[in-house]
């Protein structure tokens, strides 16, 4: 794949709020330490220890699932021992949920998953998808990455 940045995109491709929030998140990303290979024309991977923490989806464009989407394909069913996710970032999670909108993936027509306890329907491989997200979303977003950091 081209070697061309996560950051690059989101100057080319994003702009104004929006831009600033997505390089704002690259950049917490990058100084958690976790590399951003890029694997299609759209869509990078974060990786930590050679572990897939999340993938960033970025195209500009006014529909879902653009201009940039957070997916997490992780086990959200409760937190780990020793870390706690309050209400308000579960909330947030649970209003995130991935709903499978039946595109003919392995997932469709979607699954039954619980996130931190709540029993969800129709749920997406990929777990949790935070489209456009906005500071207070992107809060959430860094909560469930350093879970996943554990």
């Amino acid at each position: 794949m081209t070697k061309e940045g996560i950051k690059d995109a989101i100057r080319d491709i994003l702009k104004d709020d929006t831009q600033k929030r997505a390089l704002d998140f690259a950049t917490y990303l990058e100084l958690n330490e976790m590399t951003l290979e890029k694997v299609s024309e759209t869509l990078w991977k974060a990786d930590y220890q050679d572990k897939c923490i999340c993938y960033i989806y970025i195209d500009g464009t006014i529909q879902p699932p653009g201009p940039w989407t957070i997916w997490f394909d992780g086990d959200y069913r409760s937190e780990p021992g020793g870390f706690t996710i309050s209400k308000h970032t579960k909330e947030l999670a649970w209003k995130h949920a991935n709903i499978c909108g039946s595109c003919g993936g392995s997932c469709s027509p979607g699954m039954s998953k619980a996130i931190f306890g709540k029993e969800l329907d129709n749920v997406c491989n990929s777990v949790l998808a935070f489209n456009n997200p906005d500071a207070e979303v992107l809060e959430c977003v860094k909560n469930l990455i350093e879970m996943d950091l554990l």
